[in-house]
């Protein structure tokens, strides 16, 4: 009888930290980032996970690690769009009201 001690899959923890920082902080531009890297990390912990899948545990922790930082990036770019549009609607108000006083 063996008794074999499994890893945690690659980057399994990156990738959930780095899931709910990009919830938590959403709302700024640091959510966005911290979301883009949880993908491209939860992406190579799972290739290496599918590789040798015997070898690992802890493969739900980075499915959710990569469900957060997908929810995170939405977060992330929705806000960008909002901002964007504000600085938009703001600047052009702002402009007109110059010409306007002029």
């Amino acid at each position: 009888m063996s008794t074999e001690i499994k890893q945690t899959a690659p980057y399994a923890v990156a990738t959930l930290i780095l899931g709910i920082c990009s919830i938590v902080f959403g709302c700024f531009f640091v959510g966005l980032v911290c979301g883009i890297i949880g993908l491209v990390l939860g992406g190579k912990g799972k290739r290496a996970y599918y590789e040798s899948p015997a070898s690992y545990t802890g493969y739900g922790m980075l499915s959710a690690g990569r469900i957060l930082s997908i929810i995170g990036v939405i977060f992330g770019a929705l806000y960008v769009i909002y901002y964007i549009i504000a600085v938009a609607i703001l600047g052009s108000t702002g402009l007109l009201a110059l010409l306007l006083d002029l």
